[in-house]
């Protein structure tokens, strides 16, 4: 399919990541240091593309290119349309429960849409916000200085002084004041996204819904914005229902790349991270559907040095009935294999916990990895650490894999129709707050 393009695409995607955004959730300082891509494996030798940890679609040069998660795929199976709907159906779920991002709950009868994980981002934001728009419209108090026949707000005494009384022109008075007005930041920033999806999506009912947001927001300044300038907008109670819009928003700005490349050659990638999705959806799942489980993320109160250089983040540290564990979660493939002991977990992963447990002086240590389509699941993998130089302290370190797919949708792509992201994936939820008590309970 590239034959001959490796090399062109292998550019372009190594522009796109030195232009990513560098900062947000979804981002480490340690990437910084980190100047070719980390997007796409390029096998040389047989031609072929590999997809690392990103989700996502790429514009390049015509055709498109959709990174799927790599647990739903199966390379005994043909990959299929309705694979690819499916596929997209679970990033949508998954990303409902992340903390960064709020999804409307939407039918998912997304017709032609489904070809394309971004367009469904697209017509979701676009359907959205076109019915919020048409009912209210964000308005805001921004300081506003003009001259005036009338005092009203504060006198600009300098400007008044330089530009008017010294001109003779007395009357008109220099002042600055708070005005409840539609162009605001915020507004700009809804004009900003609608603007470049309006120049990405090729569907044509998409592109009609976001040329009416253009047309409601007509009065509204262009501007150049960042995602945390966005993400950094707060609403009073009256505009709450702003936030999703600006959770996509922020979620566009963050993770899309558009630019000129050779020519004019109009570029474009959408791209997440699916090892911090993954930490983010089991974070955001045991926070709102486990009352049992209290859940704090990213602790960064521990360091494994005494000077503080290298600090110790484990993804998630639970309560339960007074007890702390410490649980981290790995966008891995791991299975169940008699003739391999380690079950994929990477010897790695194994002193970082262990690092973990001695640190923070917790004995219960959690490695959650999700499940796949391919291999028997890990019911259970259990190592035990005794440390001599701490008081022959016991580290217990476990790891699971825990259900994030819906199986029968793969295999039958009419159980999503009419329906709901929710109702397609109840099943599924259950399984997966039946099992994360299973875990807990039993340590």
């Amino acid at each position: 399919m590239f034959e001959g393009d490796f090399s062109e695409l292998e550019t372009f995607l190594d522009e796109i990541w030195l232009r990513r955004e560098k900062s947000g959730f979804y981002y480490t300082a340690e990437q910084d240091r980190i100047e070719s891509q980390r997007f796409l494996q390029f096998l040389h030798k047989t031609n072929e593309l590999k997809s690392n940890k990103y989700i996502g679609v790429i514009h390049f040069d015509g055709r498109n290119i959709n990174l799927l998660p790599k647990i739903l795929y199966n390379q005994n199976e043909k990959c299929t349309d309705e694979n690819v709907q499916s596929a997209h159906l679970h990033v949508l779920w998954w990303l409902s429960y992340c903390r960064k991002v709020k999804f409307p709950n939407y039918q998912t009868s997304l017709g032609d849409t489904k070809s394309d994980f971004f367009e469904i981002l697209i017509y979701l934001f676009s359907k959205y916000t076109r019915e919020l728009l048409s009912n209210t419209i964000y308005q805001h108090y921004e300081e506003e200085q003009r001259e005036l026949s009338f005092i009203k707000g504060r006198i600009l005494t300098s400007e008044y002084i330089t530009e008017n009384l010294a001109k003779g022109r007395w009357h008109k008075i220099n002042c600055a004041y708070d005005a409840f007005v539609i162009d605001n930041q915020f507004n700009r920033i809804i004009k900003q996204v609608t603007t470049m999806l309006f120049q990405t999506t090729e569907i044509g009912r998409i592109r009609s819904t976001l040329g009416e947001i253009l047309f409601i927001l007509d009065e509204v300044s262009e501007i150049q914005a960042t995602a945390d300038e966005c993400a950094n907008i707060q609403f009073n109670p009256m505009f709450s229902c702003f936030e999703t819009v600006r959770d996509y928003c922020t979620l566009f700005l963050r993770h899309s790349v558009s630019f000129s490349y050779k020519n004019d050659l109009k570029l474009f990638a959408f791209l997440l991270p699916m090892e911090y999705v993954f930490e983010d959806f089991i974070y955001g799942f045991i926070d709102k559907e486990i009352e049992e489980i209290q859940a704090k993320s990213q602790d960064s109160s521990t360091y494994l040095d005494k000077e503080k250089v290298y600090a110790l983040k484990p993804d998630l540290l639970l309560k339960i009935d007074g007890r702390r564990i410490i649980t981290d979660t790995k966008y891995k493939m791991v299975y169940a294999d008699q003739n391999d002991l380690k079950n994929g977990i990477s010897q790695t992963d194994i002193y970082q916990m262990l690092a973990y447990g001695v640190r923070f002086k917790i004995n219960d240590i959690v490695l959650l990895y999700p499940d796949t389509v391919k291999r028997e699941a890990l019911q259970q993998s259990s190592i035990i650490v005794r440390d001599e130089f701490t008081d022959d302290i016991e580290v217990n370190i476990k790891a699971y894999q825990v259900p994030v797919i819906q199986r029968a949708l793969l295999n039958d792509f009419a159980l999503a129709e009419n329906k709901t992201i929710m109702e397609i994936f109840e099943e599924t939820k259950l399984a997966l707050i039946d099992r994360i008590k299973e875990i807990y309970i039993n340590l």
